[in-house]
């Protein structure tokens, strides 16, 4: 079935979602997005994706909210992929750890995936949008940066990480990797690690999480391939943008999560209004 799709002068036609036909400018509106995403990823983990989705809807016009979530969590696995390797490169990532998480929250992931397929994508986008000032108010929240950076994973943690990371998952397969937001969170109130370690070991759940949740989608052929591709290599581009300010931004951390929460509470309310 032919469906067509209009966002200011975008417009994207598809036979279906899978084999996308789209203009250059909705592929240079995706790059520029994954810019925007993978820049994000890097700095704040998890929580930096939850942009991807209404980007892919109201920036380049894409109508159908499950092939907007299929794209973005396919484009942000990998996005997360080129972070997570930058980062483990930095020493910042606390394997042992993250990857109980991960591999505990993969079921979660795909059945979330499952659930939201199932969900009307009007509906969908309205929970989304809820779960996007969730993640807000949770950045917002003063955080303390103090742990432990020689965290190393006990049998008594697993029993912390196993079941959170589960939840979690479920949270990301439903909302498109946004739900990733809780996976840093996690990970501290699990483990005792740093913010910075949580962010980093974060990439992990998210490239895999997002594989799962992308993976469901393209089955039912609800991934946009040329768009994944363009948001790819944006995101690309926003990861190395991004890593020379990681370390700087450090200092201002707090300010910078807080203006970052900011943007996605109005983004949300955008969505709702719409």
């Amino acid at each position: 079935m032919l469906r067509q799709a209009q966002h200011g002068r975008v417009w994207v036609n598809f036979q279906a979602v899978g084999t996308d036909i789209m203009g250059s400018e909705a592929l240079l509106l995706g790059a520029l997005g994954g810019l925007m995403v993978g820049f994000l990823l890097t700095l704040f983990g998890g929580g930096g994706s939850v942009l991807a989705t209404p980007w892919l809807i109201y920036v380049v016009g894409l109508a159908d909210t499950h092939a907007a979530i299929g794209t973005s969590a396919a484009a942000v696995a990998v996005n997360a992929a080129t972070g997570l390797a930058a980062q483990a490169r930095a020493g910042r990532v606390k394997w042992p750890c993250a990857t109980v998480f991960a591999v505990s929250g993969l079921t979660g992931a795909l059945v979330g995936a499952h659930l939201a397929k199932q969900v009307d994508g009007k509906s969908l986008l309205t929970w989304f949008a809820f779960a996007m000032i969730a993640i807000a108010v949770s950045m917002l929240l003063p955080k303390k940066s103090e742990g432990d950076p020689a965290v190393h994973l006990r049998p008594a943690m697993v029993l912390k990480l196993a079941p959170v990371g589960l939840a979690t998952g479920l949270a990301a397969g439903f909302f498109g990797i946004g739900g990733g937001f809780l996976i840093a969170p996690g990970l501290m109130a699990s483990t005792g690690m740093t913010l910075a370690n949580a962010g980093a070991s974060s990439l992990v759940s998210v490239t895999l999480f997002g594989t799962a949740t992308s993976a469901s989608y393209a089955a039912s052929g609800q991934v946009v391939w040329p768009l994944f591709g363009a948001l790819v290599l944006g995101g690309a581009a926003g990861t190395l943008a991004a890593m020379p300010l990681a370390k700087r931004l450090e200092s201002r951390a707090r300010a910078a999560r807080s203006s970052f929460a900011l943007l996605v509470i109005a983004v949300a309310v955008y969505i709702l209004l719409k």
